[in-house]
């Protein structure tokens, strides 16, 4: 893919809050912030399309019962990023959503750095240099049990051998799906329209012969939207349902295997006050039971690929092209509800008692990563009229309250020169490492290995 052109990109003159009409394409994580952040500037004309009937779309990464909030990263700019997110959960707009219960973190080396930064930033943070102080970080219901319960005594906890970690206090979990639906309601509540089942087919270009920049959007039932400003915030499906703009590696869709575990009230009590873990070995992470006694655990991992040819190969005039290749694509919730059984290995290290039991489901969670796990965040190579706003790399929603305040200085031309860089579309990938995952490189989806109703609860 290149982003080279000899033709100098049109001039378009500044976004006007009060005048400038906004089309913003996905009412995700990236596509409401934004929305939020361009209100908070001013902005009043402000339309959002979701192909979804339904929103919060029902196999959106960011409909889940949970997602993890932690400022733990090895890159201080997401550090700093995540303790003012931290910060915003914990106001009254967010509606009790924010649970602080900690965040634990064993493994790999990142956690020296990872370490260093939080420590910099002041987070309440301790090292557990070995397996006693780690296993002291979990709560006394896991380590007193009553005689009659004895044998449970050494299945409860692993035993961590050869772990070293940290705990940082400031973290926790938030509840997905409500906060979601909260800043839903906030957006058109402010005066947003936000439209379902507005399938994007193509891009308006200013020019019938594409030589011009993208001024709206057509859907598939035919509808037309003009804006001065066309947002994609598609997510997974971005590189998919625009294949003619040759995003297939910067924003590749990948599949997250994630599990959930059905437990008793009496079960939950023992792990309720529990952090959530992280494993850096392995990818691997357990959040404490939600308020419907249910666990979830996950793999933050490469994942899988699902490559197909685009059923609809849509035409962008961006970066015009109509060679049909195959792209990942998600293969969600809604088509094929599963997930893969490489958890419990994983959750055998951190509670082996859990470890037995049956899944009370399986879903495979779709990510839009870029090769470094930076976001995409920019204007479109030689189209002033076209953002990207996506690739959050399966760490975006944590930072819900304030990664829009990022798009809206970028895309007003208020950030630094640093950041604008570091989230270009058209930056250097060659060297990149995604640091955020233990293996670099995904794999094919084979679904023949994905759980079955074997593995379910009956």
């Amino acid at each position: 893919m290149s982003f080279q052109s000899t033709i100098p990109p049109p001039v378009l003159p500044p976004l006007d809050p009060a005048t400038s009409r906004i089309l913003i394409v996905g009412a995700g994580v990236f596509g409401l912030s934004t929305a939020y952040h361009l209100q908070e500037d001013g902005f009043k004309d402000i339309t959002i399309l979701d192909k979804a009937d339904e929103l919060p779309a029902l196999d959106a990464a960011s409909t889940d019962i949970n997602k993890v909030v932690r400022s733990i990263y090895a890159d201080s700019f997401y550090t700093r990023l995540a303790r003012d997110a931290i910060a915003r959960w914990k106001e009254p707009m967010w509606e009790g959503c924010y649970h602080e219960s900690s965040v634990l973190l064993i493994g790999r080396a990142l956690t020296d750095k990872s370490y260093e930064n939080d420590f910099a930033e002041g987070a309440r943070v301790t090292l557990l240099p070995n397996a006693e102080k780690i296993r002291s970080a979990f709560p006394d219901s896991l380590h007193r049990i009553p005689e009659h319960e004895r044998p449970l005594q050494h299945r409860l906890l692993g035993d961590f051998s050869n772990y070293t970690g940290y705990i940082n206090l400031d973290g926790g979990w938030v509840e997905a799906t409500r906060s979601v639906k909260i800043l839903l309601g906030i957006v058109i509540a402010r005066g947003a329209k936000v439209e379902s089942g507005k399938e994007v087919l193509t891009l308006l270009n200013s020019n019938a012969d594409g030589s011009g920049y993208t001024c709206g959007a057509m859907c598939v039932d035919g509808s037309m939207y003009c804006a001065d400003q066309v947002i994609l915030a598609a997510g997974s499906w971005t590189a998919s349902s625009f294949p003619g703009l040759e995003l297939d590696q910067r924003c590749l869709a990948s599949g997250q295997s994630l599990a959930f575990l059905q437990l008793t009230p009496e079960e939950s009590e023992r792990y309720r006050k529990s952090p959530v873990v992280m494993d850096f070995r392995t990818g691997f992470y357990v959040l404490p039971p939600n308020k419907d006694n249910v666990i979830k655990t996950g793999l933050h991992a490469a994942g899988h690929t699902h490559m197909v040819t685009p059923s609809a190969f849509r035409f962008s005039f961006a970066n015009a092209t109509l060679v049909p290749r195959k792209i990942s694509t998600p293969r969600t919730v809604l088509s094929h509800p599963e997930g893969s059984d490489g958890l419990r290995d994983c959750l055998r290290v951190v509670y082996p008692d859990l470890a037995e039991k049956p899944w009370a489901g399986t879903r495979m969670c779709w990510y839009t990563d870029s090769p470094d796990s930076d976001w995409v965040i920019g204007q479109f190579p030689g189209d002033p009229g076209l953002f990207l706003a996506t690739s959050g790399s399966g760490h975006g929603f944590k930072f819900l309250p304030n990664v829009g305040r990022i798009v809206v200085d970028i895309l007003r031309g208020r950030a630094d020169a640093t950041t604008e860089a570091k989230f270009a579309v058209d930056r250097g990938l060659s060297e990149a490492l995604n640091t955020e995952r233990v293996d670099k490189y995904p794999e094919e989806l084979v679904p023949e290995e994905l759980c079955g109703p074997e593995d379910m609860l009956p």
